[in-house]
């Protein structure tokens, strides 16, 4: 079989890919994927998140290597494993960073299609924002990006708290500025989710010339002469062979570099350890792994207004007769940008996501009581982890050495206690007196820096935005070029979050499918997003 493009997961950059590189009829495309459909019904209802924790069948449920830093602790790393990839999973929060993000990543690869006033035009092409178009905003694209309809008391008292604390308001985090406390813009379109499948994929599914296949694992890339040529699938059967012009890897951080180095393509070492032939020695790959780390201070509530003990048939109910209620909370309702002291530059440096709930270990850890949690997170970290083949076996998860707090000068470290006490801070302002009870973690408030170094290592977490393990860029450890080409090799790419030589100022799925829009432009040689297609195309 052969194809014009294979499409390697179908997650947040794959499900853009095959609806724009679909869209001429004379092509023909194959977009894989290892998990299954999104059927599940929570996967629709946002509030759903809440129980999709532990659900094998959507999530790759990947562990970290013991952190040394982390007190040998296994990190869980939630990855979506259907289609829609993690936009079918995550909490929604719609947010692009900040200009100075993307200028630093035209810097990196010393191409200005990657700079902020060239980048913006492609964020808006995706996007269909109910507060209709301006110069920051779009509507009439695929993606659906929405205030929320519904959200808990809670969640404005974390908006009045930021304020008192001196931080302000923001009404638009996707704003002129970033800084300040407000609700979260969410990809939903009439109150449910608005994965990339449900965006991208449902319409592009009725073509005839794109063709999607589901708990379709990918086993490695055949390369010959220089050129990738074709995608082994693993069956329980054995292995299909099918040949395509271009294959792009859309298969995330963790599973696209993990591909490559299957494929031969790698750190040549490391790849003849794993007895794996290597075709291309690029020893990028799996290099450059970092990912926002996340201290949580949850406090316990007087009043009963938490979402610990909602009524979840009630809120079903009520979501499926009216799209409205608690069901269409994507539970992270608020949150905020900060500048701390720390700053090194313009850049806020702290991101705080609110929960009206105690969240303890990712939600899997129930607690007793009632109460709420404030997240925050360092958004510029300086350490940096690797991947490593554990085995030549392409069904064998990859290791995944993060090394959070690693960076020698304690830089992160420095920031995550700074984090942790703004955190305090705000949970501290009168907004919260109301309902304000004793703190459950830190259990009692540290004294020292010490003591909130001790509590960081203990409890801190992924907030689930890993990303540049196929770095782009020019010098001899960058993966990928500036048109996601792999170097060395002809006919290979990589679009997904993997490529970030940094990453930006919040959440990455907005970015990824940034990526995956400008990708589909370069294959298809547009400059432009088409005319016509954008209610705004100017720039702020």
């Amino acid at each position: 079989m052969e194809y014009d493009y294979v499409i390697v997961g179908a997650g947040s950059a794959g499900c853009v890919l095959a609806h724009r590189l679909s869209a001429d009829p004379t092509t023909r495309v194959l977009l894989l994927e290892a998990g299954g459909a999104d059927w599940h019904p929570l996967i629709h209802m946002p509030a759903g998140i809440a129980r999709l924790a532990n659900n094998r069948q959507l999530n790759w449920n990947y562990h970290t290597e013991p952190e040394a830093a982390l007190q040998g602790r296994r990190l869980w790393w939630p990855r979506g494993k259907t289609l829609g990839g993690s936009s079918s999973i995550n909490a929604m929060c719609y947010v692009r960073g900040v200009p100075a993000d993307y200028d630093s990543w035209a810097a990196a690869t010393d191409d200005a299609r990657w700079s902020w006033p060239q980048v913006l035009p492609w964020f808006l092409h995706s996007e269909d924002n109910t507060r209709g178009a301006s110069a920051w905003h779009a509507n009439g694209g695929l993606l659906g990006v929405a205030d929320l309809r519904y959200h808990n008391p809670l969640s404005a008292m974390l908006i009045d708290a930021g304020a008192s604390a001196g931080f302000g308001r923001n009404a638009d985090f996707n704003g002129p500025d970033q800084a300040g406390f407000g609700f979260y813009q969410v990809t939903q379109r009439d109150g449910a989710r608005c994965s990339t499948a449900t965006a991208f994929l449902r319409c592009a599914r009725k073509r005839a010339n794109l063709e999607v296949r589901t708990h379709a694992p990918v086993a490695r890339i055949r390369i010959e002469r220089g050129r990738a040529t074709a995608v082994e699938l693993q069956h329980a059967r054995g292995r299909e062979i099918i040949h395509a012009g271009e294959i792009v890897l859309a298969a995330g951080a963790i599973n696209s570099p993990q591909l490559l180095m299957l494929s031969g393509i790698g750190p040549a070492d490391h790849l003849r350890e794993s007895g794996i032939a290597p075709l291309l020695d690029l020893p990028g790959v799996g290099e450059n792994l970092h990912d926002h780390l996340d201290i949580c201070s949850l406090v316990s509530c007087t009043q009963d207004i938490t979402y610990d003990h909602l009524n979840e048939l009630a809120a079903g109910w009520r979501y499926l007769r009216h799209r409205d209620g608690p069901g269409t909370s994507n539970v992270a309702e608020s949150g905020g940008f900060v500048r701390s002291r720390l700053a090194e530059n313009a850049r806020c440096d702290i991101q705080f996501h609110f929960v009206p709930a105690l969240l303890d270990d990712h939600g899997r850890h129930r607690l007793p009581g009632i109460g709420y949690t404030l997240h925050a997170c360092y958004l510029h970290p300086h350490s940096r982890g690797r991947l490593r083949l554990r085995t030549a076996d392409p069904m064998a998860p990859i290791a995944i050495h993060a090394h959070y707090l690693s960076d020698p000068a304690g830089h992160d470290l420095a920031r995550m206690i700074e984090a942790a006490k703004l955190s305090r801070e705000i949970l501290a302002q009168p907004a919260f007196d109301p309902y304000r009870g004793r703190p459950v973690y830190p259990e009692t408030e540290p004294r020292t820096d010490g003591e909130w170094e001790q509590f960081i290592r203990r409890k801190a977490e992924t907030i689930y935005h890993p990303a540049g393990t196929c770095r782009m860029g020019r010098d001899e450890r960058a993966v990928v070029d500036s048109e996601l080409r792999v170097h060395g090799v002809d006919g290979l790419r990589v679009v997904d979050a993997s490529v970030m030589p940094t990453l930006p100022s919040g959440n990455t799925n907005a970015p990824t499918i940034m990526i995956a829009e400008r990708a589909a432009a370069l294959l298809l040689a547009q400059h432009q997003p088409p005319v016509g297609t954008l209610a705004s195309t100017e720039g702020p």
